[in-house]
């Protein structure tokens, strides 16, 4: 079997997740995975020296950083990891309104298309008034896992 059409989520958890992404790009904007659902994955990391821009906000690079590890993160919990790997094709987004310094902000990340090739995951931000802050997609291609 290529995927599933949900997340595994008896054997897969958001500390463990964590431990997995740790010296990566995640540790580094502050993002952590925080709750896994059968159909959507979530995330949190609040406004910081690591994340914002010069005005104190959200930095947009963040955000669409944000957009790339939980989509990501995703498509790759959905699909055999032992012959398949899914990588990024595609990402875009939009920004709606800034996340302020100190104010934590929560990722969603749902499927749009899951395929046996390729995956499209919507990723929302949402401010601490649950505001959305931003909103984006990734395209995944799922490719053969080279060994």
């Amino acid at each position: 079997m290529i995927y599933n059409q949900t997340f595994d989520t008896a054997n897969i958890s958001a500390d463990e997740l964590n431990r997995h992404c740790s010296n990566t790009m995640n540790q580094s904007i502050g993002l952590e995975f925080t709750y896994i659902h059968p159909n959507e994955i979530h995330a949190s990391m609040v406004v910081g020296k690591n994340n914002c821009q010069p005005l104190g906000h959200l930095n947009g690079g963040a955000s669409m950083a944000a957009v790339e590890i939980v989509g990501s993160m995703a498509a790759n919990l959905v699909i055999n990891r032992e012959k398949f790997v899914a990588v990024g094709q595609n990402i875009q987004g939009s920004h709606f309104r800034p996340a302020m310094m100190g104010e934590k902000v929560t990722i969603i990340g749902k499927p749009l298309h899951i395929g046996k090739k390729s995956h499209v995951w919507e990723v929302e931000l949402f401010n601490q008034k649950e505001k959305l802050i931003c909103k984006g997609s990734i395209t995944m291609a799922v490719i053969l896992r080279e060994n």
